[in-house]
């Protein structure tokens, strides 16, 4: 750990001008999706059975769905898909075994998502609420299909999210809450495409200081500038905040505790860094000893980057922070 650079972000009394939130869109893949309908009186019965067992959906019943998490913005992951709802089959048209309303929708529902990277390690939750079926609200992306749900909020990386959720594509079995759902994954189900656009509370974003952001050679530990540019294949440090929880676990608001070999936080969740375009090695991510939400982040510039001022782009848990440029040779 270079303390130099610890001096020079202290002496600059660091701090972050609040920006608008950069758009954040996560386009999440499902699999093994079941849709299990309240359709017995008798509780004794509830996943009694060890094989499939068909149902029949009707006005006002219950509902439960689970299905795994697979992929976030076309990279692996693990996780859980679970909502519940109550079916009301609101309709334009008076039908028997409908509810007519000014809009068509099929339920009101609660969709909920706990997120893991590949390797499991919890990543957050989101939590929406909303009407399930129907057509995507105004302003949703145009991936979107159907569904009008508002996100209310998160844990973890996704801490105090707000947005909007919707379906770009969706396939479940039916099945019976008869059927034991410990053989979900056994028996199958359908996929689900989720289309998510957050608007979180924090977001990562690299630290500017009065003389330009604040990226640093990793040889010489010197300050990245126009007369001292980055080469393709350098190790490059940034200072960052807004990179979220770590491990181990720190309580909110405590800066990080000084510097001991072999005992840095490491930040929780996937951190990405890109280079006009191109996805940059991540050397390492963790928080700077003695700073209060400022991060170490490591990378390398990809080999063949053009010479010139290069976009550099951050993310993390697949949020993404504003994009400054690099000055390369």
């Amino acid at each position: 750990m270079n303390w130099r650079i610890a001096c020079v972000l202290a002496a600059c009394s660091v701090t972050l001008v609040a920006q608008a939130p950069p758009v954040t869109m996560l386009d999440i893949e499902t699999a093994n999706g079941v849709l299990y309908s309240w359709d017995v009186a008798d509780p004794s019965g509830l996943g009694s059975s060890a094989s499939i067992v068909p149902t029949t959906f009707r006005v006002f019943m219950p509902w439960i769905f689970f299905a795994d998490v697979v992929a976030v913005n076309g990279k692996p992951a693990k996780g859980v898909y679970a909502s519940r709802a109550t079916i009301v089959r609101l309709t334009t048209t008076a039908t028997p075994g409908r509810a007519i309303s000014d809009v068509n929708r099929s339920d009101i529902f609660d969709p909920h998502l706990e997120i893991q990277d590949a390797d499991g390690t919890p990543i957050g939750t989101i939590v929406a609420s909303g009407f399930a079926g129907g057509t995507a609200p105004p302003g949703a992306p145009t991936a979107a299909s159907s569904q009008n749900i508002a996100i209310v909020g998160g844990t973890g990386a996704f801490l105090g999210v707000r947005g909007q959720l919707a379906y770009g594509r969706a396939s479940a079995r039916g099945a019976s809450m008869v059927e034991d759902p410990a053989n979900r994954r056994t028996h199958g189900g359908g996929s689900i495409r989720l289309i998510l656009h957050l608007i979180p509370m924090t977001w990562p974003e690299i630290v500017t200081l009065p003389t330009g952001p604040a990226i640093f050679h990793g040889d010489d530990f010197s300050r990245v500038t126009a007369d001292k540019p980055a080469r393709a294949g350098e190790r490059l440090i940034m200072s960052v905040s807004g990179l979220g929880p770590v491990r181990p676990n720190l309580d909110p608001g405590k800066p990080f505790p000084p510097y001991e070999e072999g005992k840095l936080h490491e930040v929780n969740s996937p951190v990405e860094v890109s280079v006009n375009g191109r996805e940059a090695r991540v050397v390492n991510k963790i928080g700077w000893p003695t700073m209060n939400n400022v991060y170490r982040v490591d990378f390398v510039v990809p080999e063949g980057t053009a010479a010139g001022l290069a976009t550099l782009g951050l993310s993390v848990a697949w949020i993404n922070g504003p994009e400054v440029k690099l000055p390369v040779r």
